[in-house]
């Protein structure tokens, strides 16, 4: 705590966590960033975890109801769907040159199933030689070197960089065997 000019401490004072609180956080945090459900979960248990640390006039079991109250509801009213959000996640991804590997660990993390994430990679017609060619194009390697000569020096580090992407040791060693155009 910062003490003011007077000497006197600042005191943050906080809101009583109630579940029409809970549900304006929610909402708040909807309206900036798309979400899994299991990720708004622990957005929510985190902000009712912080406030019974600091206050301890709530019922944390009462207040996770809440929560699952909130996210039936969000669900009902399409807020939140982790089949969109899947989507929204597998392009940009695949936009910027990710492997499946790395794809499907980000949305484990948030929560979204597998049977979900496997038939929104195959949707989309995913070409690891593909993306590996963005992520070497991104990274200047391989047959997008910008000195043609070092490219047989650096080859054991672009492997490494493709490999420690997610992508298959075959794949990696066809992009960095790509000539440049």
């Amino acid at each position: 705590m910062r003490e003011d000019v007077l000497g006197q401490k600042n005191v943050k004072i906080m809101r009583k966590m109630t579940k029409v609180r809970l549900k304006n956080i929610g909402l708040y945090y909807l309206k900036r960033f798309e979400s899994s459900t299991a990720n708004l979960r622990n957005v929510l248990q985190r902000r009712v975890n912080n406030y019974v640390y600091q206050k301890q006039d709530i019922d944390k079991k009462q207040a996770w109801i809440w929560i699952e109250e909130i996210i039936t509801e969000f669900q009902k009213l399409g807020y939140l769907d982790d089949h969109r959000y899947a989507e929204i996640k597998v392009k940009s991804y695949l936009e910027v040159g990710k492997s499946a590997r790395y794809i499907h660990g980000k949305l484990r993390e948030k929560g979204i199933s597998e049977q979900i994430i496997n038939a929104i990679i195959a949707e989309q017609e995913f070409d690891p030689f593909e993306a590996a060619m963005k992520l070497a194009r991104k990274k200047r390697i391989g047959p997008y070197c910008q000195d043609q000569n070092l490219r047989k020096e650096r080859k054991s580090k672009d492997l490494a960089v493709l490999v420690r992407a997610g992508f298959d040791y075959d794949v990696a060693i066809s992009v960095l065997e790509t000539q440049p155009d």
